[in-house]
């Protein structure tokens, strides 16, 4: 296949429909992936240099440097000394070479992630309220409430390791190894359109995210099995509805400058100084 449409603006970076900024590099970031995608190259494969990846996605060496730099990050790309670009090989787990193109910012592939997410979670969450120990309750509510405390001082870092704690030890209190590891590595593959899509922004309420998290522990404290599985799946909407609002935000803005053929002017300084932030959890 040939190389992918090059985004408008792509190497400059510039606004989303929300006004949010999106720097060059992650808007490259985004057709590497998709590169990827349609050249159908896998765990290990080698990726043209930065300057020949640079010619195909019309973008600048330095931008796509940085672009390269956010996806090994992530765990997409590895960069070898005096070697090269590759894929990177698989994490293990469900991270396999099947959804080694998983595109963290297509709708479709999120969508399919979060239905899976619905899935394995509420089983969890049904299972952890019938066999979790006292101590794996009371690790349950108090990840839960370190959630809350984050949240009530916007505090999105310490908020996406609450988070993480929680709903791993949910999994935890699940007794099925299998069901922990797969919990673990769809949100891995979730934290990648963290980083890609929000950008160290928090893309909904963290406050409600932890009021879930809460009523969740709570749930499982009471051995209450169909409503920790309940609110799991509301809790799980509530990201997915998140997540729909700022993909179609962006597919938006990039159909609404492609029909004008004038990309938006970015509203600070940009160029290829920009250096990707750290990346944050999602409220989820």
């Amino acid at each position: 296949m040939g190389a992918p449409r090059q985004a408008p603006g792509a190497g400059e970076g510039n606004d989303d429909a929300s006004g949010r900024y999106r720097p060059g590099y992650e808007l490259v970031a985004e057709q590497l992936l998709n590169y990827i995608a349609e050249q159908n190259l896998r765990s290990g494969d080698r990726l043209p240099t930065e300057q020949g990846l640079a010619e195909i996605l019309g973008a600048t060496r330095n931008v796509t440097r940085e672009a390269v730099k956010v996806l090994a990050a992530i765990g997409r790309l590895s960069v070898r000394r005096g070697a090269g670009i590759f894929v990177a090989d698989s994490a293990g787990g469900m991270v396999d070479d099947h959804l080694s193109h998983f595109r963290p910012t297509s709708m479709e592939d999120v969508l399919m992630l979060l239905d899976y997410r619905t899935v394995i979670e509420s089983e969890t969450a049904r299972r952890a309220a019938s066999l979790a120990t006292p101590i794996e309750v009371r690790t349950i509510r108090e990840c839960a409430e370190k959630s809350m405390v984050a949240a009530r001082a916007a505090d999105s870092y310490g908020f996406a390791e609450a988070d993480t704690a929680f709903h791993d030890a949910v999994g935890a209190a699940s007794h099925n190894v299998f069901l922990r590891s797969s919990v673990a590595g769809v949100r891995r593959l979730a934290s990648q359109s963290d980083v890609l899509l929000f950008h160290g922004d928090a893309p909904g309420s963290l406050e409600v995210a932890a009021e879930q998290h809460i009523a969740i522990a709570e749930a499982v404290a009471a051995g209450e099995a169909d409503l920790a599985a309940e609110l799991m799946v509301a809790h799980i909407a509530t990201t997915q509805s998140q997540f729909e609002r700022k993909i179609r935000d962006r597919l938006f803005n990039l159909d609404s400058r492609g029909a004008s053929g004038t990309p938006a002017q970015p509203s600070r300084s940009t160029g290829a100084t920009d250096e990707p932030r750290s990346p944050k959890s999602s409220a989820s």
